[in-house]
């Protein structure tokens, strides 16, 4: 029964992952056929009226800024910042160079942080005042509703038309307003979305993989969804919002994670279409430290479920709304669900391996599902990536084999979002540190806003470890054709932990000491001098030197913290793997050999032989006990077993003194063959039984109490940490804050 339920899972959940690959398939076909919208919007809208583009067609007038252009709109640029001083200069700067009129563009700059960046940003605003842009820095007293609070409180006092919306970490063009706004001619285009560029692809196999898969969202899903009947979604940053859109919708809403996927789904259930621009592109840094993408996809995860639990009921009772539109939503707003599904495949596979479960009735028809994993994975993918990349696709297969690594790995991060989201659980939002890192070879470890590793990494070593158990018992049971899946898999999570790991052993604090206060004091010794503003922070120097000080003992505290948990973590690791290796090498193994030589007796034809192998069973099996602890059964029982075993050895005897050409003789071996197989089975049956036996208990007890000794070691090392951090913020920052 048990067997039998575990495998009705696994078939469902297969089954339901199957939708959401097949649904990336009909969109890649769909995106050949939708070129971006735009000729549908250029000639002559989607509704067949013409339209006047000369007013707006400011790209090709060829005029200075500052000469001002009568007729183009006025334009609110909002920049939501906080904590950013590595790239907040960067984004204000290619902002302040956009080639577009002075005094039609307002510049806000919403800046939300705790640390120096407000300074920055302080300074670069009265910078560009004093050259005569429109530019203002909104601070609010609190962090209300993060992002979505801060692009609220900014709409108060935005007189623009339009909202052009960039995050910290993103560099627009000097020509992003002059492509984008003759898109707005069509009056029912609410928002203009455009692609993500990659400053950063090329620095590891962590930013390709993460390229890639922006790539395959922005060109086939985006491209599939522009201007038609489905649902797209604005991507926060990179967009231009129709300002009467943003009001007609209600605003910007902060009860989820993820504002910008609410506000577009409730923009287009009004009716306002969406556009997604493929060849405008505006080039991002992607997080080089796993611990930032990992937040930065958990925080993802949590919004979409937050938003298909908000909106869905709507989005499928609407009348308005075709079925295919209704479906798409669904797909999209739940598509994280596929995590906690891989993850509930994933532990499933191996049981039913080990309880030697017919997965499938036809001999060969294991090989199945391993040759449709080739064809729609990797196959399919191959023909996609040549179909949009056709001069560079054979570059991104190693970036799609890391992708398929990435996205197995941060499952398990994702499902804990996903059982958040489902649950109810409020979370702060939490941004995703960027570090300024745009050439290979450039060092981000030693700077503010890294990443220590959470719990979740001792999760997915646990899965690591679970995974090369599955391993082991898909060859030695027979099953091989599943161990390249298993290990695909299990390298995922191998790949993801290892890099969680290795990222955060040289972080410093939640935010800013030891080898930060070193760096950050070289930095703000020489750092305004380069910018060109006058060295305004006149305490820099003396405040970077008193900084490498301090550093100098802190970074001793967290490098000697950090290896330590370092340590504590792979022992953990060798200790779980070698317990699991050690246990099913004493515990299963032994039974599973002895079916084996027992599917090797009932074939026999001679008495002789069939003894020989019926001894080396008995060898095999346990002489006494039982693995069922509640409500036993004699089937389970290893000594009735070996009762069975002893009536089976006389009986040979008895059977290899009979004429072969007898009937007794053919009798007494189909009686014997009867017995051999019923002991199979209850050996069988006991198997599952064995893993939970007292041995495996205790040895998985002892393994939590060493994970809740290593946290234990990690609250009090952060909380300490943090403390230093305060004391370290007050003094660098309360005096500034006086006056």
């Amino acid at each position: 029964m048990i067997e039998y339920l575990a495998y009705v899972i696994f078939v469902t959940v297969s089954w339901m992952m199957s939708i959401y690959g097949f649904n990336f398939y009909y969109l890649f076909f769909r995106s050949l056929n939708n070129r971006s919208g735009k000729m549908l919007v250029l000639n002559g809208g989607s509704d067949g009226n013409s339209h006047d583009y000369g007013a707006l067609d400011i790209g090709t007038r060829g005029m200075a800024p500052n000469h001002g252009y009568p007729d183009a709109p006025y334009i609110t640029i909002q920049l939501p910042i906080y904590n950013e001083k590595y790239v907040a200069e960067r984004l204000i700067r290619a902002v302040c160079r956009m080639d577009y009129p002075r005094d039609r563009m307002q510049i806000q700059v919403l800046d939300d942080s705790t640390d120096e960046t407000k300074e920055i940003c302080a300074e670069l605003v009265e910078y560009y005042r004093a050259k005569g842009y429109r530019i203002e820095h909104v601070v609010r007293r609190s962090r209300a509703g993060y992002k979505a609070g801060a692009l609220r409180e900014g709409l108060k006092s935005a007189d623009g038309e339009f909202i052009a919306i960039f995050d910290a970490d993103f560099i627009p063009p000097p020509w992003f307003l002059k492509r984008v706004m003759p898109y707005f001619a069509d009056e029912r285009i609410g928002l203009v979305q455009c692609k993500w560029g990659h400053i950063n692809e090329d620095y590891s196999t962590l930013t390709q993989a993460q390229a890639l898969s922006l790539d395959f969202h922005f060109t086939v899903e985006q491209k599939a969804k522009s201007l038609t009947h489905l649902f797209m979604n604005f991507n926060g940053t990179a967009g231009v919002w129709r300002r009467r859109c943003i009001d007609d919708s209600g605003g910007w809403h902060v009860g989820t994670l993820v504002e910008d996927l609410d506000l577009s789904y409730r923009a287009q259930m009004r009716g306002w279409k969406c556009l997604y621009l493929d060849e405008v592109v505006v080039d991002a840094e992607l997080p080089v430290q796993i611990n930032a993408a990992k937040r930065q996809q958990y925080r993802w995860a949590k919004g979409s479920i937050q938003c298909a639990i908000k909106l869905l009921d709507k989005i499928i009772l609407s009348r308005h709304l075709s079925l295919d539109t209704k479906i798409q939503a669904f797909i999209q707003l739940t598509r994280h669900i596929v995590h906690p599904l891989l993850l509930t495949q994933f532990l499933l596979l191996p049981l039913l391996l080990a309880m030697n479960y017919n997965i499938y009735p036809i001999q060969s028809a294991p090989l199945s599902p391993l040759v449709a994993y080739v064809l729609l994975g990797p196959v399919f993918y191959m023909y996609v990536m040549k179909k949009l990349w056709p001069d560079r696709w054979l570059s991104r297969i190693k970036a799609y084999f890391f992708l398929i690594l990435f996205f197995t790995g941060i499952s398990v991060s994702n499902t804990i979002a996903v059982f958040d989201a489902l649950l109810g659980s409020r979370s702060e939002f939490h941004r995703t540190p960027k570090f300024g890192i745009v050439r290979k070879g450039e060092d981000w470890r030693g700077k503010d806003y890294v990443l220590p590793f959470t719990r979740t990494t001792l999760l997915e070593i646990f899965f690591a470890g679970y995974g090369i158990v599955g391993i082991f018992i898909s060859i030695f049971n027979g099953n091989a054709v599943y161990a390249p899946l298993l290990a695909l898999q299990t390298s995922g999570f191998i790949y993801i932990a290892a890099l969680s790991i290795s990222h955060s052993i040289f972080n410093k604090g939640r935010a800013g000491n030891g080898a930060g206060g070193r760096a950050r004091g070289v930095e703000e010794e020489a750092h305004y001098h380069d910018r060109g503003m006058d060295g305004r922070r006149g305490g820099d120097r003396e405040r970077g030197k008193k900084g490498r000080e301090e550093g100098v003992v802190e970074v001793a505290d967290g490098m000697r913290y950090y290896r330590f948990v370092l340590g504590g973590i792979l022992a953990l690791l060798m200790f779980g793997v070698l317990m699991a290796y050690i246990g099913y090498a004493s515990s299963v193994y032994p039974l599973e050999k002895a079916r084996g030589y027992i599917a090797v007796a009932v074939t026999s034809n001679s008495p002789a032989t069939m003894l020989e192998y019926v001894l080396e069973v008995e060898q095999l099996i346990p002489e006494h006990g039982n693995p069922v602890w509640v409500f036993p059964t004699p089937r389970t029982d290893f000594g009735m077993m070996h009762k069975s075993i002893d009536e089976i050895k006389e009986r040979l005897r008895i059977i290899s003194t009979l004429p072969r050409d007898g009937e007794a003789f053919n009798t007494g071996m189909s009686d014997v063959r009867g017995q051999l197989a019923q002991i199979e089975e209850n050996i069988r049956e006991a198997v599952p039984y064995v893993y939970v036996s007292f041995q495996n208990v205790m040895l998985s007890a002892i393994w939590i109490t060493v994970i809740l000794a290593i946290f234990t070691l990690m609250k009090r090392g952060k909380a300490r940490m943090e403390r230093l951090e305060d004391v370290e913020s007050e003094r660098r920052f309360g005096s500034s804050s006086g006056n």
